[in-house]
């Protein structure tokens, strides 16, 4: 069930490399957020750190469904 979600076509695409693309930027603005802030550039506050951490956690977790779902047929 949650394979045949994860390979869906979206503009051609399957959906789980979207999943992917999302995780990983999301990541990569978590970091900058720490970072800019720890270095004193208050672009973003901090207080967005945390949440942006949940943010991509929660979208990693739904990626590796998405890929595990392949191989456990789930």
């Amino acid at each position: 069930m949650i394979h045949t979600l994860a390979y869906s076509l979206l503009f051609g695409k399957p959906l789980i490399m979207y999943g992917g693309l999302l995780t990983f930027f999301l990541l990569l603005v978590t970091a900058a957020v720490g970072f800019l802030n720890y270095r004193g550039i208050r672009i973003m506050p901090f207080k967005w750190h945390p949440w942006l951490a949940a943010a991509t956690i929660t979208a990693a977790v739904i990626h590796a469904l998405f890929g595990l779902s392949v191989y456990f047929n789930f």
